[in-house]
């Protein structure tokens, strides 16, 4: 029996609400159960140094957890000169994650920011804020196209994520804390709409897991990601 008495294939109650900011040109906060993280997305007509006059935008995202998003107070990165290592990590995957569904010429010369803030940490932080990301994504994107800024086709599909792992000799949907926690191995997928595979994170954490049980994994993560892109859908409908 799981901890939160879940089914292996089911995922933690998941909600997104939209427009949650007066500020920026797309947000969502999104919830996998006890796992809350909000997304505000940022246009700016601008891009990195890097990519100015080649005809194509960018889309990169960053990270953070809030000091008392866990049980004990973390002290605010800022504070000590730079981000974590994980926490380059993540906002670096879900700026890759983001990419994988948007075509950068249509965007033309502006980058959007996809900022997630972590306010609740229980398992599932990246996983959260990507499937999040990409609702306050295409709302910057929308607002874009009501202004004749873009045309259609700038995101050609959706991206969500996941985590799956085996808990106690079983292998299981979207780890929260607890079953993360103690898990013997967990993984992290990210997918389209379409079913393809963006990055897949997996990590033995007692003794190494077989093809088999990878397998099993991912045909867990492929039902959970279709249950969230649904309801990415019936969000931005």
């Amino acid at each position: 029996m799981r901890p939160s008495k879940r089914q292996p294939d089911e995922l933690r109650r998941v909600s997104i609400d939209r427009a949650v900011s007066m500020h920026a040109e797309g947000s969502c906060l999104i919830k996998f159960g006890n796992t809350h993280v909000l997304c505000l997305a940022t246009l700016e007509e601008r891009v990195p140094p890097w990519l100015k006059g080649q005809a194509r935008g960018w889309v990169t995202a960053e990270y953070s957890m809030l000091p008392r998003a866990t049980a004990e107070r973390t002290r605010r990165e800022v504070t000590t000169g730079h981000p974590s290592g994980r926490t380059q990590e993540i906002q670096r995957l879900i700026g890759r994650a983001l990419r994988a569904v948007v075509d950068l010429p249509k965007l033309g010369e502006r980058q959007i920011t996809v900022d997630c803030d972590v306010i609740q940490a229980d398992g599932g932080t990246r996983t959260a804020a990507i499937t999040g990301a990409w609702v306050a994504l295409h709302d910057c994107i929308q607002w874009m196209r009501q202004r004749d800024m873009v045309r259609d086709g700038v995101i050609r599909d959706h991206v969500a994520a996941v985590s799956c792992g085996l808990y106690k000799g079983s292998a299981v949907l979207d780890l929260d804390y607890p079953e993360d926690s103690n898990a013997d191995a967990d993984a992290n997928f990210v997918m389209t709409g379409s079913g393809g595979l963006v990055e897949v994170q997996g990590t033995a954490e007692t003794v190494p897991f077989s093809e088999q049980n990878f397998a099993e994994l991912q045909a867990l993560a492929k039902k959970g990601i279709g249950e969230l892109i649904s309801l990415q859908k019936l969000t931005v409908s």
